[in-house]
């Protein structure tokens, strides 16, 4: 079993900035891919982006690309989302997931572990 705990989620103006983090424990794996998704009222859970086991790769929502950016410290357990520019659209419950493989997804099914989420509401 694996857990995850995010953190760093808050109030903050629109083009401001956040570092949401994610601790992992239990029967976790630096080799495992991370990603982070996220939630806004009404609706549904949308990929946000991911990250490879070894940190090589990774993926981006059209909508967070060259804004956010997502890294990881193996030796800590630990990923990170970096959130700068942030608009009041950004306003969601922010999740971290862990695949069970080295590759990163992009959807929902391709994560198996999940934490309760961390809110961001972004003001104008």
């Amino acid at each position: 079993q694996v857990q995850l705990v995010e953190s760093g989620g808050g109030l903050v103006q629109a083009g401001g900035s956040l570092r949401l983090s994610c601790a992992a424990s239990g029967r976790t794996s630096s080799t495992y891919a991370m990603g982070w998704f996220r939630q806004a009222p009404g609706k549904e859970r949308e990929f946000v982006a991911a990250i490879s086991g070894g940190g090589a790769t990774t993926y981006y929502a059209d909508s967070v690309k060259g804004r956010f950016i997502i890294s990881r410290d193996n030796a800590k357990n630990a990923v990170y989302l970096q959130m700068n520019s942030l608009k009041s659209e950004d306003t969601a419950v922010y999740y971290c997931a862990s695949r069970r493989y080295t590759w990163p997804g992009r959807a929902e099914y391709d994560y198996y572990y999940w934490g309760r989420g961390t809110q961001v509401t972004v003001s104008e």
